[in-house]
């Protein structure tokens, strides 16, 4: 599904601007257990995510990756071995799920900053659950640069451009990550969410000891 027909588009820029952390929070070592015991065979693949993504592992819990085609967006098998999870996306966030999936970024790996184009990303809010980071991980979104931990729940404004670093040599870097259409208390969360928590991407270089940024390119 690469639109959903009758549903407007959103004005991200407003709404959320670049990154919004959301004044609820999870139990965050009780979901990195729950995504730890998830046996190893369910990770090795992209999960179907082409372009900018393919440098990170995919497991989709509700539907397909776009680049699978016009599929149903509906709860996947493994999504059962996962309850904890489920209850956090089912009852922290009042609004309908869309796609979810857990991704993960290898260490000394990054995403490209690109800006997610198809009409069902302008409809929907991005929703990222820190499982398992560290400090050498930032998202990239527009001018800034941001760090999310465990605990956190953030909406990320997707239809602006946006990447991720994970510059830790050695761990990787898993979030779960969630589409919701709009509604009233989602929109509420995001109204007295915080903002203006990210830092100037040149701080960044500083920060990873390189003069500038890895190399990106919009898709």
């Amino acid at each position: 599904m690469l639109d959903i027909p009758g549903q407007p588009s959103l004005d991200k820029a407003r709404i959320v601007g670049e990154c919004v952390r959301l004044s609820i929070r999870y139990d965050a070592e009780r979901l990195r257990r729950e995504v730890d015991d998830l046996p190893a065979d369910v990770w090795g693949s992209t999960g179907g995510r082409v372009g900018v993504h393919r440098s990170a592992e995919a497991l989709f819990l509700r539907g397909f990756a776009p680049a699978e085609g016009d599929k149903p967006i509906e709860d996947r098998p493994i999504f059962d071995r996962l309850p904890y999870l489920r209850s956090v996306i089912e009852t922290l966030i009042d609004a309908p799920r869309l796609r979810c999936l857990l991704a993960r970024l290898p260490a000394a790996t990054s995403i490209p900053a690109h800006v997610d184009r198809p009409p069902y990303f302008a409809k929907t809010l991005r929703i990222h659950i820190p499982v398992e980071t560290n400090s050498s991980v930032f998202m990239l979104s527009g001018q800034s640069a941001y760090t999310m931990q465990p605990g956190e729940i953030w909406v990320l404004n997707n239809s602006a451009m946006h990447g991720v670093i994970n510059a830790d040599p050695a761990r990787s870097r898993t979030h779960l990550i969630c589409d919701y259409l709009p509604s009233a208390p989602l929109l509420e969360l995001l109204r007295n969410g915080e903002r203006g928590l990210g830092f100037a991407q040149a701080d960044l270089a500083k920060r990873l000891g390189r003069s500038e940024l890895p190399s990106t390119a919009a898709n």
